[in-house]
């Protein structure tokens, strides 16, 4: 639209240069309006004629359907007569087996001939087609070979349909030998015809136009049989009971043979080997595609000037031509512009292309409109944008080929994959490469000056990031679950610990911004620079929430790799003391001083190489799962807390040994409020059981995630327990009202 506005502006600055030709504005307005009359009654006549055209299509369907079922109509009245006529006639049965007779005797000797001519009629043909293979320019005999071996296969075809219905399968199989040369000498002379199809355009060049005009007339003659073919076995198929009572349309033993399909195959095989030839030409130079594509066009002339008059005028084949070569051109051209490979010059180069394309098929008389589809599928608009698709394509494949090193480090515990920083911190190695090809993608695409080249881009760029995430968090589950089972093999633990301390470390570079020494993150700078290649409004509506969501990603992957790594050390290091706690043996045993002891080693041998605000993380993380495993040691085998052990006290002296390890950080008071949950547990193995339900329904209160699974794993473990004490809880239950709020964490104690 915006297109043809332009068009316009431009039309009335070329008629009103001057100020008195403000004079002509009448003259004008009355002679657009004159020629838009004509216009619209040009339209008017050619909508009519549409419209009768439509009308009398619509006409003849319906008139040739009333002709079709008059035919069914006249089919059944001759079945009809032709049974009342055998009933008028006296001894009919007799004579119609005696003429019956007579035609099988008739048609066997007929048969019995042309099978003992065969072999020698068959020699007559394999000389012709030696004498023509000698000059498959000239090839004299083509038509007396196609006549020959049109008559011995029909032989053929009538013998072997006899035999079948006879239902003898020594002779079929005699039959079947005796035929074999037949197909042999059908194949040579089909490749004969194939080569003769491979090179017409050749041939009509060279002059060599009766060997084209007798391969129309082959070609012409088996379509017509084939259509015959067709016809009847359409008939067979449709009107089955009719066409089992006339012999007619029941006597053909001759197949489809295709010869036109071939035909037109050839044609097209000519072409695409033509375009092959000429594929490393246009990757060596794409500028220099019109002279490639020469031969395309002397091709389409020599058929236009050349074959047109040689061929049948129903086939159209220029107009066959035109299509076959139209679409192929069409195909090619898409598969380039298609190639992950495309490099900018060849994508101009085919851009280009396109508009000379059709001036030179408009000189043949081909009008854009009628070549279909469209040469490039109407993508030019895109494919100027492409540049940005190959930029980004580049991206990915940057991301995937630093993700496939560093899964191959990291599955394969290589030595040496990772690195460390100025700060002595476990890092990747890839993370510093990955951000700085990611810059310079993006002066790449600010370089087009084309905002919606540069959003593109950043767009994906967001994508990837967050891909990437996704995909290390998916792989360090994946291999952190080998480690999982009791039983599980500890090879490569330690490598895989310094690998999620490193990933780790590396989310919290990308956002690590310190503004006492001007340390600018990864991320904050890749922001400032793609701010300054897109929109303002994409700044404002997508930029910074995008890279709000990516800094929440790196948080959390970061946090994900720091459990998960606390879940190792419980997993692997206290497999055996854990299953030991609220046993007997724990009363008399040290558990948690022994928890604590693994914390500090752990602590001194990683926290020089632990991103230092990670640190909190690693400590929080610690004390929550120690909550979590040391609440789920309620379901040890033969926990069971009897009235006169000292529980209460022993559960006392575990949570001060935690403490007096854990009041060394700062996030202590934290910490503190979480271990609460302790004190519910002691009360509710304490009380009363008369005070029971009031005391769960305080610590759901308090609790609103509270899991009633585990609390009656509590209440089993009391020496006075019984079913009547959990029906009370659990009546309490559905009583109780709480408002859901965050997550605590008893909802991590199923």
């Amino acid at each position: 639209m915006a297109d043809a506005t332009d068009g316009v502006k431009v039309q009335l600055t070329e008629l009103l240069r001057h100020p008195e030709d403000l004079d002509k504005i009448p003259f004008l307005k009355s002679e657009f309006a004159r020629k838009k009359a004509v216009i619209d009654g040009q339209l008017k006549v050619e909508l009519k004629e549409q419209l009768e055209v439509t009308q009398s299509g619509m006409n003849a369907i319906t008139d040739g359907q009333r002709v079709v079922n008059q035919i069914k109509e006249e089919l059944m009245k001759i079945d009809k007569l032709c049974a009342e006529s055998q009933n008028m006639i006296r001894d009919f049965p007799n004579i119609n087996a005696v003429s019956q007779v007579h035609r099988n005797f008739s048609q066997v000797e007929i048969m019995k001939a042309n099978i003992e001519s065969f072999d020698s009629r068959l020699d007559d043909l394999s000389t012709l087609l030696h004498e023509d293979a000698e000059d498959l320019e000239v090839q004299s005999n083509l038509l007396n070979i196609h006549y020959g071996l049109t008559q011995l296969r029909d032989i053929r075809d009538d013998a072997m349909d006899q035999i079948k219905r006879a239902s003898d399968e020594s002779l079929e199989n005699t039959l079947r030998i005796h035929f074999e040369r037949l197909d042999d000498i059908v194949g040579i002379f089909d490749e004969h015809l194939g080569q003769t199809c491979m090179n017409l355009i050749p041939l009509v060049q060279g002059g060599k136009t009766s060997l084209v005009v007798r391969l129309a007339v082959i070609i012409d003659e088996e379509e017509k049989a084939d259509k015959k073919v067709k016809t009847l076995q359409d008939a067979q198929r449709d009107y089955k009971d009719l066409a089992s009572r006339f012999k007619s349309m029941n006597n053909s033993a001759r197949q489809v043979r295709g010869y036109k399909e071939k035909f037109l195959q050839a044609i097209e095989l000519f072409a695409q080997n033509q375009f092959e030839v000429i594929e490393n030409d246009f990757l060596e130079e794409p500028d220099k595609l019109s002279k490639s594509m020469k031969w395309y066009f002397n091709d389409l002339l020599a058929v236009q000037k050349g074959m047109v008059e040689l061929m049948p005028k129903k086939w159209k084949i220029f107009k066959t031509y035109t299509n076959i070569y139209h679409n192929l051109m069409h195909d090619w051209l898409i598969k380039r512009i298609d190639d992950p490979e495309l490099s900018p010059p060849h994508m101009l180069s085919i851009i280009d292309w396109v508009e000379r394309y059709y001036a030179k098929m408009s000189k043949l008389g081909c009008a854009a409109p009628d070549l279909s589809p469209q040469l490039l599928d109407n993508r030019e608009t895109e494919l100027i944008r492409e540049y940005r698709q190959l930029i980004v394509r580049s991206v990915d494949e940057w991301m995937d080929r630093m993700f496939a090193a560093d899964k191959k480090s990291f599955l394969e515990r290589l030595p040496d994959s990772l690195d460390t920083n100025e700060h002595g911190y476990f890092r990747t190695k890839t993370l510093g490469d990955m951000w700085r090809m990611l810059r310079e993608q993006l002066l790449v695409a600010g370089e087009s000056g084309r905002t919606d080249v540069a959003e593109g881009v950043v767009d994906s760029m967001f994508a990837a990031l967050k891909s990437r995430q996704a995909s290390w968090q998916k792989m360090v589950d994946e291999d952190v679950a080998r480690y999982q089972s009791p039983a599980s093999e500890q090879e490569g633990l330690h490598v895989l610990q310094d690998w999620l301390l490193a990933i780790a470390n590396d989310q919290i570079a990308c956002i690590d911004d310190n503004e006492d020494n001007g340390q600018i993150s990864y991320l904050t700078r890749f922001q400032r620079d793609l701010d300054m290649i897109v929109s303002p409004q994409y700044v404002n509506a997508r930029s910074h929430t995008e890279t709000e969501d990516l800094k929440d990603g790196f948080v959390d992957l970061s946090t994900h790799c720091i459990a998960t790594f606390v879940s190792l050390i419980f997993t692997v290091d206290f497999r055996t003391v854990l299953p030991e706690f609220f046993t007997q043996k724990w009363y008399s045993e040290f558990g948690m001083k022994r928890i604590v002891t693994t914390f500090e080693d752990y602590l001194g041998d990683y926290q020089s190489v632990l991103h230092s605000s990670l640190l909190d993380v690693f400590i929080e993380e610690l004390a929550e799962e120690l909550i979590v495993r040391y609440l789920l040691c309620v379901r040890n085998k033969s926990v069971k807390f009897k009235r006169g052990d000292p529980f209460t006290e022993k559960f006392k002296d575990d949570v001060l040994t935690a403490f007096d390890w854990f009041s060394k950080f700062p996030n202590f008071a934290e910490i503190k409020t979480k271990w609460k949950v302790v004190d519910y547990l002691v009360r509710l193995l304490e009380a009363d059981k008369a005070d029971v339900v009031e005391l769960y329904a305080e610590f759901k209160r308090e609790k609103w995630d509270l899991q009633m699974t585990w609390v009656e794993s509590v209440l089993r473990t009391r020496d006075d327990y019984d079913r009547g004490l959990m029906s009370a809880v659990k009546q309490k239950a559905g009583e109780v009202y709480v408002e859901r709020g965050g997550e605590t964490v008893m909802g991590k104690i199923k």
